[in-house]
């Protein structure tokens, strides 16, 4: 068994484990093991990093077995300078939520810890799945525990909210599975990305390829129109579920963009990059402003997240290496950052029970310790210079300008939205006097809740500071990635 194996069955073994225990009353045991199986599921992917060799673009930690024969479809696993921060990022998150729901989750415990641990094995799966089959099996199967955990720990209209996350994903998927059947058909019986990535394919192919990934990946992003989901899922999600959804979940699609529509359809995504570019920008500004509207802290986090997203697809869709490696830059800072403003949500509402804005006021007066953290993350997600949320934004925005100086103007521009509406929202919870008796009953954080964003806040200034470990794992993948898109011509 391979490193990759390890990363991805390591949380799913406990993940099952926790399944097998039980009953309520053996939550104290059911916490520790989830503890003890996150920890070590991070710990297994530490050596990916440290054995990984850098310069070159060829995929690292390769396993191949035979998994169904009879259609030649392979566990066929790797990883490269694209994907191996987000087997990390993965495992480093659910250590920060399994620690975040240590109290806040009294009922069906193991049912929970299972199910996220479980989730995250499925997530690393698709980061490191190069077989496309397996990849798509991954895709799915990540849909199945996060249901379960805003079906059944959401809030009041959890299953509303369940059954819009899974409709609109799954039916965004079903086109990516004839496309990946065309592929197999046209390859002569492969599923072997690498294969695909060579196949002379015609413009009209290439076309309607791209359309039906991108019918998959957009909604997962999501990309605006097609975003709709997001507000509602994270509005009903428990804190957890917000966070890893927002963290990992929604780089899935993005990530799909990278190893799917750009090298298997190069011509159709070069012909079509003006579309995802528009959605983009429209992302970007549209959805900033209607962020500065919500009194609902989630749903106001949960719009920033598709405008941040937009970032990213519009450096993947401006074809030059500092669009590309800001887009990945960006994802990954987004999912320290996003995950970060959840949890923060989070422990204010196990204390008052209300994600309203307005419930709120003068928290720095309670709760300080707690505000200087809220602080560094506000700021992170409005892009403040040696934090992680500026690193990313700032390349696409260098990306952005290269290709078109307007283009990088409007997206330089809307940083402004994203900076008025996080402040805003941070002043009128935490500044100010304390503005009623719930606000004068809070207590600051306890040394739980101060590990869980301590550990985050490492993670943001760490990347802020110095980015050059991140940018150096990406940079010959992403050289490789544009020069075959940019050399692929019609056949």
């Amino acid at each position: 068994m391979g490193l990759l194996s390890l990363a991805i069955w390591t949380p799913i073994v406990f993940g099952v484990v926790l399944l097998a225990l039980g009953r309520d009353d053996q939550a104290r045991t059911v916490r520790w093991v989830a503890l003890i199986g996150a920890i070590a599921s991070f710990l297994v992917t530490l050596p990916l990093y440290s054995g990984f060799k850098l310069g070159t673009a060829a995929m690292q930690f390769v396993e191949k077995a035979p998994w169904i024969e009879r259609f030649n479809v392979n566990y066929h696993l790797g990883v490269d300078g694209i994907s191996l921060w987000f087997v990390l990022l993965t495992a480093f998150i659910n250590v920060v939520v399994v620690i975040a729901s240590w109290e806040s989750i009294t009922r069906r415990v193991n049912q929970y810890m299972g199910a996220f641990l479980i989730l995250s094995g499925l997530m690393i799966g698709v980061f490191c799945a190069i077989d496309g089959m397996l990849f798509y099996v991954f895709f799915e199967a990540t849909l199945i525990p996060m249901y379960l955990i805003i079906g059944i720990w959401g809030g009041p209209n959890k299953i509303y909210a369940a059954f819009k996350f899974f409709l609109y994903t799954l039916l965004g998927s079903l086109l990516m599975l004839v496309a990946l059947i065309f592929l197999y058909t046209k390859s002569g019986g492969s599923f072997d990305l690498a294969v695909w990535h060579k196949l002379p394919l015609t413009g009209t192919a290439q076309a309607l390829l791209f359309f039906a990934f991108f019918s998959a990946f957009a909604v997962k992003v999501p990309m605006w129109p097609v975003h709709t989901w997001l507000p509602d899922v994270h509005v009903e999600a428990p804190t957890g579920g917000s966070a890893v959804l927002a963290a990992i979940m929604l780089k899935l699609g993005a990530y799909g963009f990278l190893r799917f529509s750009m090298p298997i359809a190069p011509d159709a995504a070069r012909e079509w990059a003006w579309l995802i570019i528009a959605l983009s920008v429209i992302a970007v500004v549209y959805v900033g402003l209607v962020a500065m509207v919500q009194q609902d802290m989630k749903k106001l986090v949960a719009y920033s997240s598709v405008a941040h997203m937009g970032f990213v697809t519009l450096g993947f869709f401006i074809f030059n290496d500092l669009g590309v490696s800001g887009g990945l830059v960006q994802m990954i800072a987004h999912g320290f950052v996003s995950a970060a403003m959840f949890l923060c949500i989070g422990v204010l509402y196990d204390r008052v029970h209300s994600r309203q804005i307005a419930s709120y006021g003068g928290v720095v007066n309670t709760m300080p310790k707690f505000a200087a953290f809220a602080l560094l993350f506000s700021m992170a997600n409005c892009g403040l210079p040696a934090t992680a949320g500026f690193v990313g934004e700032w390349m696409v925005i260098l990306g952005a300008v290269k290709a078109n100086f307007w283009l990088g103007f409007a997206a330089a521009s809307a940083l402004i939205f994203g900076a008025a509406y996080t402040l805003w929202m941070f002043k009128r919870v935490y500044l100010g006097p304390v503005a009623n008796d719930d606000v004068k009953s809070l207590t600051d954080i306890n040394s739980r809740e101060f590990l869980m964003l301590a550990l985050l806040a490492v993670a943001v200034l760490a990347m802020g500071v110095y980015p050059k470990p991140f940018t150096d794992v990406m940079d010959p993948s992403v050289a490789e990635l544009l020069k075959h898109v940019a050399l692929t011509k019609l056949n």
